[in-house]
């Protein structure tokens, strides 16, 4: 008896995506990207109005707040004072042919101290503290998550936020305006040293013109800009390190987020800083001498 025989049908060719259907799945991207940004927005702001809530109730302990002191500051300071000579260094290299050419190499000092104090020292001394102390926040309470030892202090009754951030915060923001100052500190006196001892600068012009061209705003601009540079890099990498995703690869992407959004806070808070400082300068205060 003959058998029904199936024959195969090919498959029709796709038609092409339409540019209605592409448009669409872009603007659903963009969407999802927008609702991403809100969502962790909100997330964030919930997250630091709850540490500010804690830290104005109830201090933290000394046991806990001494450990964040060690590990935030003092361990810091030797890689600021490094990077901070070096860059004074750098700069004088950098300056030292341009002010030749109009023969004024004795106010190298006051356009390198000036560079140093009001942004270098500071950026310079965050970003050290945002890749070495920022990143480790992020990665060791990213851990704690990933272990569920945070849901354990919870269950406990002790509030995660108070015990873990706070300390963390206040030594970011207590410390960092040292660290500041330190990183000038190391950088004026490797210009100096390199200026004066390597490349001939006069040492009384130079330092008379850092003295007259550099004043005491300017070290308060640094040292102000620096405490919330501080407080940025605690928050980031705190919240980066609760809302960390399973896995070692999570806590490994929260690590990298906290760095590279701490980064981004600084030269934002650096710029918009910049701009009101220097605003508040003008308005209250005459012009800086000029430096030619």
């Amino acid at each position: 008896m003959p058998t029904d025989v199936e024959i195969p049908i090919p498959d029709r060719p796709r038609p092409p995506r339409s540019l209605l259907e592409g448009t669409a799945n872009q603007v659903a991207d963009i969407g999802a990207f927008v609702f991403d940004v809100m969502i962790g927005a909100y997330n964030f702001t919930v997250f630091t109005l709850q540490m500010f809530g804690w830290l104005f109730s109830r201090l933290p302990r000394r046991g806990t707040l001494l450990p964040s002191l060690y590990q935030i500051g003092v361990l810091s300071l030797p890689v600021v004072a490094l990077t901070g000579t070096f860059i004074g260094m750098v700069l004088a290299v950098q300056s030292f042919a341009q002010f030749r050419m109009l023969n004024m190499e004795t106010r190298m000092g006051a356009v390198i101290n000036m560079s140093l104090v009001r942004e270098l020292g500071p950026v310079l001394a965050a970003t050290m503290l945002a890749g070495r102390v920022g990143s480790a926040m992020a990665a060791e309470l990213g851990t704690m998550r990933v272990t569920e030892q945070i849901d354990a202090l919870t269950a406990m009754g002790t509030n995660p936020i108070h015990y873990l951030v706070v300390p963390r915060f206040l030594a970011c923001l207590l410390l960092i305006p040292a660290l500041t100052i330190m990183a000038d500190f190391m950088g004026v006196e490797g210009a100096a040293r390199y200026s004066i001892d390597f490349l001939g600068v006069d040492q009384h012009h130079y330092w008379e013109n850092s003295r007259q061209f550099v004043g005491n705003f300017d070290m308060f601009v640094g040292v102000f800009k620096s405490l919330f540079f501080g407080a940025a890099i605690a928050l980031i990498g705190c919240h980066r390190g609760f809302h960390c995703d399973p896995g070692a690869e999570g806590v490994g992407r929260a690590a990298t987020s906290a760095f590279v959004y701490s980064f981004v806070a600084i030269l934002l808070i650096d710029l918009l800083l910049g701009i009101v400082l220097d605003m508040f300068y003008y308005a209250f205060f005459p012009a800086a001498p000029s430096l030619f």
